[in-house]
């Protein structure tokens, strides 16, 4: 190990320590980082060849003893300087005095975080080790694969721990390190099979055989072969350790006296002696290996490790935008702070009355919304107009009910004024409900830009929108009221003189009854009495010759007088809805918000802060400080 640390000493520590601080720093909540998985089954060795690489003892015993996940940090020190070891987990952090307290102070880390019995949990526990017999590797220890619960153990316990291994060993970015004894089939084990399901090809996978004492006579053989990569493929193959067993812990044998052992079983042993030769076999070997492994992986990941943090830290940035920098702590701030969020905001609904672009961001269009509703208004006069030629009996029936002292032929007028104001009267509820229609739409613009312009202060937010809710009913109710003195005036059935013969002449064009070409809007009051007498005696010779006459010239004038009406109302209606529940609305809502905030009284209730968003808020700076500082790390590795 000494040879393998002093030869590489500048390119590997460099690297293990670019990812231990990336770590430190919990980037690995956000993204994967390049990390060797420990796995395998239940008394498999794992503990053991951990203790041999770190030279700690690790907890031992029966069933779970891994019960959290366990980052091991090893970093070499120079010969003569003094062993050091530091445990971390959750906001905990203490120095451990020498190797014999590690053991006890990950029982300590175990119990506090997982609880006092036989439970597993994902929480990591960090603990480096410096000292002269370490390499310089970083590991991830996890807990062993069982498949029967014992006493005190849920029933899933099986089912939970494959999650908790699987959640390490499907990153791309980790190395699965399998750790199987030589005295079983390895193509049983669990596991290795994990380690298949997700690293299919074995690029990620590498085999660690233990307990090499324990094979069976005659099957030394197929011992070799598995590590020869000729049974079950591993692109990273192979390794063969011996490490201490419970006989030499009850001896007290040191981990040091274990790696002399070890290599004089291999250098001696009759079949295995090949596998030492090859450097296949031994602690020392497996801890360079490992190593040399780590750091390729390392150095393999960082271009997609850069791009990730860059792209994390963009959308931490915008994420935070959104979120704004919050209310200040200082209190000579706060009422600035107040006023330029309430300012802010009745300008935007002043922009927003006008169908000018807000300045908050937020894509709200009210004027869209108005078009399509005073279209279909328009929609609807017409079809009232559509509606004239199918009233002929009901004319009939006026005419036969009011007609006075009238000729055939004449137009009776109270029969005519009758019909117009039944005719117009049937527009008042259809304009009251395109009325509550854009006010509802107007509010919920209110509110969305309410939302908006106040995400993170609820009571502020909330005093806007009961501003909004009263304003709306209130200059709704203003505008029902136009609109009804706006019906009651046209039951007084009244056009100017010139618009009505403008529009009795637009519709005589349109039935295609003929004129005089030379008429035109200047000839005088004369010449068009002359020429509409004149017409009137055609259209009596057209149409006396039966008895409708008179009823189709009702019918006319009907249609001519609605005409006049309808284009009055297409744009009337239309305007009194917009200037009191648009114009009027904001420009009351700007000076409610506007005195509501002079009173310093409200000043702290309207600047309280919803707890999750200053929670999120919190969390986002935490991530983007994060970021920043890796990226650092990247930049000046």
């Amino acid at each position: 190990m000494n040879n393998l640390n002093k030869h590489y000493e500048e390119r590997v520590r460099p690297c293990i320590d670019l990812i231990d601080s990336l770590r430190s720093l919990g980037v690995e909540k956000d993204l994967a980082l390049p990390a060797i998985a420990v796995i395998g089954d239940q008394s498999s060795g794992k503990s053991s060849v951990l203790e041999a690489l770190s030279g700690v003892s690790l907890p031992r015993g029966n069933g779970i003893v891994t019960r959290c996940p366990l980052e091991l940090r090893m970093k070499r020190r120079g010969e003569g300087e003094e062993w050091y070891g530091k445990i971390t987990y959750q906001n905990h952090e203490e120095a451990i005095k020498g190797p014999a307290n590690v053991d006890e102070k990950i029982r300590e880390a175990q119990n506090k975080i997982a609880g006092g019995g036989v439970g597993i949990s994902s929480k990591l526990i960090s603990l480096e080790i410096a000292s002269p017999d370490v390499p310089d590797l970083t590991l991830i220890d996890l807990p062993g694969i069982t498949r029967v619960a014992v006493k005190g153990q849920p029933e899933d316990i099986g089912d939970q721990i494959k999650k908790l291994i699987k959640m390490f060993i499907t990153k791309q970015e980790t190395i699965s390190l399998v750790v199987v004894p030589c005295s079983v089939d390895i193509a049983t084990t669990e596991a290795l099979k994990m380690a298949q399901e997700v690293d299919p090809d074995g690029e990620r996978t590498l085999g660690i055989l233990t307990k090499p004492d324990l094979v069976d006579k005659g099957t030394e053989e197929t011992v070799i072969d598995i590590v020869h990569n000729e049974v079950i493929r591993l692109e990273k193959g192979y390794m063969i350790v011996k490490c201490r067993g419970q006989k030499e812990i009850a001896e007290k044998v040191s981990l040091t006296q274990a790696i002399e052992r070890e290599r004089a079983f291999f250098t001696s042993h009759a079949h295995f002696h090949t596998l030492y030769d090859d450097g296949h076999a031994t602690v020392p070997k497996l801890a360079e290996k490992l190593t040399l492994e780590l750091v390729h992986h390392i150095k393999k990941s960082l271009p997609r490790l850069e791009e990730q943090i860059d792209e994390k830290l963009a959308q931490t940035q915008a994420e935070l935008e959104r979120y704004g920098s919050g209310p200040p702590s200082d209190g000579p701030e706060r009422l600035p702070y107040l006023i330029d969020k309430v300012t802010a905001f009745t300008q935007d609904a002043i922009s927003l009355a006008t169908g000018e672009e807000l300045k908050c961001g937020e894509k709200l269009n009210v004027f869209s919304m108005l078009r399509r509703e005073f279209k279909d208004w328009d929609a609807q006069l017409i079809h009232l107009a559509e509606n004239f030629n199918k009233i002929e009996a009901e004319a009939e029936f006026y005419e036969e009910t009011y007609r006075g002292r009238e000729l055939p032929g004449f137009i009776n007028y109270k029969t005519f004024e009758s019909m117009v104001k039944r005719q117009i009267q049937k527009l008042e509820e259809p304009a009251v409900r395109k009325l509550r229609n854009v006010s509802d739409a107007v509010r919920q613009d209110f509110f969305k830009l309410a939302h908006h312009s106040f995400p993170a202060l609820p009571n502020l937010m909330k005093r806007a929108k009961e501003k909004i809710e009263a304003i709306n009913q209130e200059k709704q109710a203003i505008a029902e009221s136009m609109l009804r003195t706006q019906f009651k005036m046209e039951m007084i059935v009244y056009t100017q003189d010139s618009l009505y013969r403008n529009s009795v002449a637009d519709l005589k064009r349109e039935e295609g009854v003929e004129q005089d070409e030379e008429q035109d809007e200047e000839q005088d009051e004369e010449e068009y009495k002359r020429k509409s007498t004149k017409f009137n005696r055609e259209w009596s010779m057209m149409y006396c010759k039966d008895n409708h006459a008179a009823l189709r010239a009702l019918m006319f004038h009907l249609r001519a007088y609605y005409k006049s009406a309808s284009q009055r109302l297409a744009d009337q209606i239309p305007l009194v809805i917009r200037y009191q529940v648009l114009q009027e609305s904001a420009a009351e809502l700007q000076k409610e918000m506007l005195t509501m905030i002079q009173s310093q009284e409200n000043l702290e209730f309207m600047l309280t802060e919803d707890f999750e968003v200053g929670s999120k808020r919190a969390a986002l700076l935490s991530r983007l400080k994060r970021f920043k500082k890796a990226r650092s790390y990247l930049v000046g590795f």
